[in-house]
């Protein structure tokens, strides 16, 4: 699974990323980031993608796995 470290970073940097993740549209793809306006942002952007999105808090760090439907 590939993974975006998106941390210490904030929007819209974290959903730029994504997105250039994204682009080749991979199966699944792995998300950190460290704050919740990111978490949201990226999670929305993800599901407008067509992903679904699991999220978990890892201490504090904000992971967000997503999975093509």
């Amino acid at each position: 699974m590939n993974v975006v470290d998106a941390r210490g970073l904030s929007c819209p940097v974290p959903v730029v990323m994504t997105k250039k993740a994204l682009k080749d549209k991979p199966a699944e793809l792995k998300v950190l980031v460290d704050n919740r306006a990111a978490f949201e942002n990226v999670t929305r952007f993800a599901k407008a993608m067509k992903y679904d999105v699991v999220q978990k808090e890892e201490g504090d760090d904000l992971v967000l796995e997503l999975r093509k439907l």
